[in-house]
């Protein structure tokens, strides 16, 4: 749903599916630096207040529809894996795992609120040989672990806050070495990088 599709004269109740699209639009506004911690907060506190579709048309009116992911790449393997829909990890008073096999977007938003999130790309497919995460944490939490391959690019920042990137290991810093580009803010927050061997290769 497009936030311009909630009727500013409605007089509709919001239903919850409501209330989450339209918090998942302030959340992808968060991450892309338009809206600050404090602009956030506040209207995420209207958004679940709100009655009515009109009452959310003014929280939105001012920010895009957050963007549509690309498909994913079709899957060789016949190994089980885990559903993803491409839209932002939120986790807001709360958590977000995703590990295991699963597919992996060229671009992607994780979003930690007074919550966490622990993203494990081990074993996860990759679109193609770079991808970014825009990770932005308030007040919360995250932690991300990748394969001893996989070369790791930060240029985040952080606002009373910190960001500890473990450094390149050997297999890291070959010429065909997948990229992680990490981008985002955190803020009163944390994020942790970490190179770490698969399970089977440690067994």
């Amino acid at each position: 749903m497009d936030p311009q599709a909630f009727n500013s004269n409605s007089r509709l109740r919001a239903s919850d599916a409501d209330r989450d699209h339209a918090a998942s639009v302030l959340n992808e506004a968060l991450a892309e630096g338009r809206l600050t911690a404090e602009e956030h907060s506040e209207r995420l506190d209207s958004i679940y207040a709100a009655k009515t579709q009109a009452d959310l048309v003014p929280l939105l009116d001012d920010l895009p529809a957050p963007a549509v992911s690309s498909s994913p790449v079709p899957v060789t393997s016949r190994a089980p894996e885990k559903a993803y829909h491409g839209g932002p990890i939120v986790a807001i008073f709360g958590g977000a795992v995703r590990k295991g096999r699963w597919r992996v977007p060229p671009t992607s938003t994780i979003v930690t609120v007074f919550g966490g999130a622990d993203i494990d790309l081990r074993d996860a497919i990759l679109p193609g040989r770079e991808i970014i995460i825009r990770a932005v944490s308030v007040f919360g939490g995250m932690s991300i672990t990748v394969p001893p391959e996989m070369r790791v690019v930060d240029s985040g920042i952080a606002v009373f806050g910190g960001r500890d990137v473990s450094g390149d290991t050997p297999e890291s810093e070959g010429p065909d070495a997948p990229l992680l580009r990490i981008q985002g803010a955190c803020v009163f927050g944390g994020i942790s990088i970490r190179h770490k061997q698969r399970k089977t290769e440690r067994g």
